[in-house]
């Protein structure tokens, strides 16, 4: 044991970059749902890239520490304290042996990231220690942390801890206020142009009923140009389903493989970040991007976040 979970916060989770590959036998890929602040946190404690760490949701988790450690807090900020003492995000800190770090509340965002050195273990699953709640693969016993969880830090080393913070805002298109970057979705055809436009000139509000695998939205209601059936299909990750309700849902980590809904758009995975950082309430919008330039951007960010944890 390494350390003892105290207070397990609203959703605490295993998280690492997930598993992909395994969509033909029905399951997605998960992971974190941040993953630029999860690759982040991973660098500042010298972890190598496929390491476990925490995820937790609205509210943070409270630990004591049965061993010295080196942690880093990244994703929305959080309201951390170690021994009564603030605990500063996006920077690698010591923690000694018997400490408790308490996570309140989270702000600004929806998810903050816990990286241990040496990583958390879980026994994999398709490769993967990433939770997925939907199915009840991965993490501890595929569930949430609760209450009296022993948590066990692994090896998985590759560097020293980093000597310095790192700034979100150098990373391209991370965190923005910006509108949602979007391709056109494979049935975008189907809806009229005055849906095509309602679309994008829209703000929509995330609803109560958001969680890991699809963020549902209130907004003008999207119509089909003219009455259509959908063979269901394999769907990915940022895929804007737009159910019967004509209320578009966005497709998350834990999304269903196959749809039958037809697909008005595909969140840009330069976007992808900012996905999981959305609370319930909050407004966004969409823009449209051409295909190639949306691959630019995220080559843009994948330079710039490699570059950051050089």
């Amino acid at each position: 044991m390494s350390a003892s979970v105290l207070v397990p916060g609203f959703q605490t989770t295993i998280q690492d970059l997930g598993r992909p590959g395994h969509a033909a036998l029905g399951v997605s890929a998960s992971g974190a749902a941040d993953p630029v602040a999860l690759r982040v946190g991973l660098r500042l404690v010298g972890n190598e890239p496929r390491a476990a760490s925490l995820e937790m949701t609205l509210v943070g988790a409270t630990l004591r520490f049965d061993r010295d450690a080196v942690i880093a807090l990244t994703g929305a900020h959080v309201d951390a304290r170690l021994d009564g003492l603030a605990v500063p995000s996006w920077r690698a800190v010591e923690i000694r042996r018997g400490a408790t770090l308490a996570c309140g509340p989270i702000r600004d965002g929806a998810r903050a990231y816990l990286a241990v050195r040496g990583g958390l273990e879980a026994s994999p699953v398709f490769g993967s220690a990433s939770t997925h709640l939907a199915t009840g693969l991965g993490g501890l016993e595929g569930r949430a942390l609760r209450a009296s969880d022993a948590l066990a830090f692994g090896s998985a080393v590759t560097a020293e801890p980093a000597d310095r913070a790192v700034v979100p805002s150098e990373i391209p298109g991370y965190r923005s206020a910006e509108p949602f970057r979007v391709t056109e979705g494979p049935q975008a055809s189907w809806f009229g142009a005055k849906a095509r436009l309602e679309f994008h000139a829209a703000t929509w509000r995330v609803t109560e009923a958001c969680d890991r695998m699809g963020i549902r939205l209130e907004g003008p209601a999207l119509g089909l140009a003219a009455p259509r059936e959908l063979v269901t299909e394999g769907v990915v990750l940022g895929s804007v389903q737009v159910p019967a309700s004509g209320l578009p849902i966005v497709l998350f980590v834990e999304h269903q493989t196959t749809g039958g809904y037809p697909k008005i758009a595909t969140v840009a995975s330069v976007d992808a970040a900012r996905l999981g950082q959305l609370r319930p309430r909050d407004t966004l919008r969409f823009a449209p991007v051409a295909f190639d330039e949306a691959v630019d951007l995220a080559r843009a960010q994948e330079r710039a976040l490699r570059a950051l944890l050089a």
